[in-house]
């Protein structure tokens, strides 16, 4: 479980790293990263076994239980992050995501990104 938070919290301050860099498209694969190594995280603590091999987050909050506990709005996030992790990776998809994050449109998902970290991270410490 530590490691999934270690690299969690490292996703989280490289992605801001970027922002600040003006690499926007990394901004949007981090927030998607950290999203998902916190909700192993808590597949973990909550099913006490290795969680499933994917990368999708909807996937891994249903199946870790998590997903009726998501405090308003975040499950939107979810579905905003889910294509970032995949259309980050192809060379086809990044112009039209260059056009879609922008400064403050990852700066935004930055934001809610830390929210949903720090809510996973403390129901993890209960």
């Amino acid at each position: 479980m530590d490691y999934w938070m270690d690299m969690a919290a490292y996703d989280l301050d490289t992605a801001r790293a970027m922002l600040d860099a003006g690499r926007y498209l990394y901004v949007g694969f981090l927030c998607h990263q950290t999203v998902e190594k916190m909700l192993k995280a808590y597949y973990w603590k909550s099913i006490h076994d290795e969680p499933p091999y994917t990368h999708n987050l909807l996937v891994l909050a249903e199946k870790s239980n998590l997903t009726p506990l998501l405090p308003g709005g975040m499950d939107g996030l979810l579905n905003r992050l889910m294509p970032l992790n995949i259309q980050a990776r192809y060379p086809q998809d990044k112009d039209e995501l260059l056009k879609i994050l922008t400064s403050e449109v990852c700066g935004e998902l930055l934001k809610r990104t830390g929210k949903l970290s720090e809510w996973i991270n403390q129901l993890l410490k209960k």
